[in-house]
């Protein structure tokens, strides 16, 4: 077929139709689902940064994840609905590895012997953690024991879905609950929630 009547038919091909020709290797279904959604999933990505630079690099990573995994993809409820939550997650590891960063640096600064100052940071961490464990016990029950599932046992979502009997939807729903309550009850960023979880 001509490459222009190859790039027709993709043009005007369903999104389910482009994600199966993905999974075939078919690099101009590829390109077309790129076109179709890369400025979307960047204003998405650029509206949880506020930066243009890193924006653009988790997009990126996520369309060359798509492609690298095209064999194995299972995208149940549409290419948008996994652009939003792959940013998404992307966003909070992202904010998760630049805390990371900020306090290692810190801590490189603050490496001399230690002061008054670094006992008091150490003794307010050791009372944030210990309220953390207060709030994590005060989740709704089975939003703890996922919570739990996939913070201390390390289970993924389909271990978890499988061994609770609910769906894997239902166990990000609980996750992100819980994540929220969490914030709300401790009062501090995303960032330092995740920073005292070791995620």
């Amino acid at each position: 077929m001509p490459l222009a009547l190859q790039q027709s038919f993709h043009e005007n091909a369903s999104d389910h139709e482009l994600l199966k020709l993905v999974g075939a290797n078919d690099r101009l279904a590829f390109t077309e689902l790129y076109n179709r959604y890369w400025d979307k999933a960047f204003a998405v990505a650029m509206h949880r940064t506020a930066d243009e630079d890193v924006a653009t690099e988790i997009v990126q990573d996520i369309f060359v994840s798509l492609w690298q995994r095209r064999a194995d993809l299972q995208i149940k409820n549409g290419i948008a609905t996994y652009l939003s939550a792959a940013i998404k997650y992307k966003v909070i590891n992202h904010l998760a590895s630049q805390y990371k960063q900020q306090q290692h640096l810190v801590n490189l600064a603050n490496s001399a012997p230690q002061t008054t100052d670094s006992t008091n940071d150490w003794l307010a961490e050791k009372e944030l953690r210990q309220l953390l464990g207060e709030a994590i016990n005060q989740l709704p029950p089975k939003c703890k024991m996922v919570f739990l599932m996939s913070r201390e046992e390390n289970k993924t979502y389909a271990e978890i879905a499988s061994e609770l009997g609910i769906s894997e939807k239902t166990v990000e729903a609980h996750l992100s609950k819980a994540l929220s309550s969490l914030r709300q009850s401790l009062k501090i960023s995303l960032p330092l929630l995740l920073f005292l979880l070791g995620k």
